[in-house]
């Protein structure tokens, strides 16, 4: 994808340029431009200086200071140079790219796809805010539909196949509406009938290392997760040899969705060696940029890869 560029001002506190000759006004202003890969700064400020004579008559004059710097594979929430740390405004990235984007989703729903434990639910609840959609969680609604039981004790009481006809008929039912994200469970990826319904919307596939995967629910437990009950061993190793074997068995399905985000290609380009310290929020600026591609190439105008 080519590089893309926006543009902010944002209030910067000058007080890292105080010294005992220079008096500083309130604030100033720092531009940021960001693409994909790098972000630069500039911050313009000016000074006033007061200067002490021999007849005790003070005489003020004006500096203007402008400091311009990149910086190379950064996490999206902080720039850093020595002890100075000026933070960039996640959400108002997040909230740029929304508006972006909006009037080419035109309404339609999006529906996040991937293993269970990759942060469906909660990246989400963040894109729906953002974007003034509803969120929706296909689990939920089985449960609800099944008189409140639980994911578990469906499969425990009525089979697999009982809860994935449950899950096609609530994804039937989700593909009639609009303005919705939508996490669907990790295996709804399985049935080609779910993708017939799912790609009446924008479909996202959310990538996370199985690794990473295994850490996250082994730390909550697996009791929620019916299909994590047959390994032997310690929590994490169960976790991880199951969610490996479920991996193989659905790649292939999840790359059916129309775009994906990768965590450990945002944890790279942001610097980070651990998809784990990923926000939520910088999740949902890669998918925004994921779906922006996919829906303005419909229309024959992106150019990006």
């Amino acid at each position: 994808m080519d590089a893309r560029t926006f543009q902010t001002s944002l209030q910067f506190s000058t007080s890292l340029f105080q010294t005992d000759k220079v008096r500083r006004r309130p604030c100033s202003y720092v531009f940021l431009s960001r693409d994909r890969n790098k972000v630069q700064v500039t911050v313009s400020t000016k000074f006033q200086h007061h200067h002490a004579t021999a007849s005790k008559i003070r005489r003020r004059t004006i500096t203007a200071l402008e400091v311009s710097c990149s910086y190379d594979n950064l996490p999206a929430s902080t720039l850093e140079s020595g002890s100075c740390h000026a933070p960039l405004d996640e959400e108002l990235i997040l909230k740029n790219k929304s508006e972006e984007i909006a009037p080419y989703l035109n309404g339609r729903c999006i529906y996040l796809v991937g293993m269970m434990g990759s942060g469906k639910t909660t990246v989400g609840k963040v894109l729906s805010q953002v974007l003034g959609y509803s969120f929706s969680d296909c689990d939920s609604l089985i449960e609800e539909e099944v008189g409140g039981t639980t994911v578990a004790d469906i499969f425990k009481h009525h089979g697999e196949s009982f809860f994935r006809d449950k899950e096609t008929e609530a994804l039937r039912k989700l593909s009639l509406m609009h303005r919705l994200v939508i996490s669907t469970g990790g295996g709804a990826v399985v049935r080609p009938i779910n993708w017939k319904y799912m790609h009446k919307g924008v479909s996202v596939w959310l990538d996370v290392p199985v690794e990473a995967l295994a850490q996250r629910i082994a730390a909550v437990g697996t009791n929620s997760r019916p299909l994590l009950h047959y390994e032997a061993g310690d929590a994490y190793t169960r976790t991880l040899m199951r969610l490996s074997a479920l991996f193989e068995e659905r790649s292939e399905a999840y790359a059916n969705a129309n775009t994906k985000v990768s965590l450990e290609n945002i944890a790279a380009k942001l610097g980070q060696k651990d998809v784990s310290n990923l926000s939520p929020t910088a999740i949902a600026i890669e998918a925004l940029e994921q779906i922006e591609g996919f829906v303005k190439g419909e229309d024959g105008c992106y150019t990006g890869s």
